[in-house]
């Protein structure tokens, strides 16, 4: 695997059950810092190449970037929530969003009588995600990209893995998926990968998901 991204061919927009097609991101060999800060999700290397994703335009620097951080999804999150701008002034236009789901924050998965899986969470789609979504969905025009981001965790040794869940309720809500992009949590080294993992992440876990959506809007 080199030190550059490299895109998986056939990006679909169709709705049939299929695995995700992915994206891997690598920080490149002279990337001084690998992890991410403190209660984030992404390291700086990865917002940068978000910014060059997906917020460029040609002959012109990247737009600014609003970052929003979910602390937890109980009731009133949006007061909670902590917003950073990357890049020159504010966004003049809410064309994308990306938002930070941090694996502490995500409710615990419980046994769902009525016949769900073990890696549901009920409470996070009845109560913080549907909403977020829902809100995000009447600020962004059609087209409009919301970019989540998160990673997987333990729970009493048992791997959880949001991604569906977040989906799920994300296309209730009016978004059609676009894209999954791997972030790894590793450092090029001559031929190989060293992983370099968020302290606070779980013991296995050594890479991010971003999925990326759009808005639609039916006239």
């Amino acid at each position: 695997m080199s030190s550059t991204h490299r895109r998986a061919p056939g990006t679909t927009r169709r709705h049939t059950a299929r695995p995700l097609p992915t994206t891997v991101w690598l920080p490149t060999p002279d990337q001084p810092d690998t992890v991410p800060a403190p209660g984030a999700v992404l390291p700086n290397w990865a917002i940068e190449q978000i910014r060059t994703e997906f917020t460029h335009c040609p002959d012109q620097p990247p737009a600014a970037l609003l970052k929003i951080s979910i602390p937890d999804t109980g009731p009133g999150m949006d007061a909670r929530a902590r917003l950073v701008t990357y890049g020159n002034g504010a966004p003049s236009r809410m064309t994308m969003l990306l938002a930070e789901f941090h694996p502490d924050a995500l409710p615990t998965p419980i046994d769902n009588p009525t016949g769900g899986t073990a890696d549901e969470m009920p409470g996070a789609m009845g109560e913080g995600w549907s909403g977020f979504f829902h809100r995000a969905h009447r600020l962004l025009p059609a087209d409009g990209l919301l970019l989540l981001a998160t990673r997987q965790r333990r729970d009493d040794g048992i791997l959880t893995d949001p991604l569906g869940s977040l989906i799920a309720c994300a296309r209730t809500a009016g978004f059609r998926y676009l894209q999954h992009v791997i972030v790894a949590h590793a450092h090029p080294a001559d031929d190989r990968l060293v992983p370099t993992p968020p302290a606070d992440a779980s013991p296995g876990v050594i890479h991010s998901d971003l999925i990326a959506l759009t808005a639609i809007h039916h006239t």
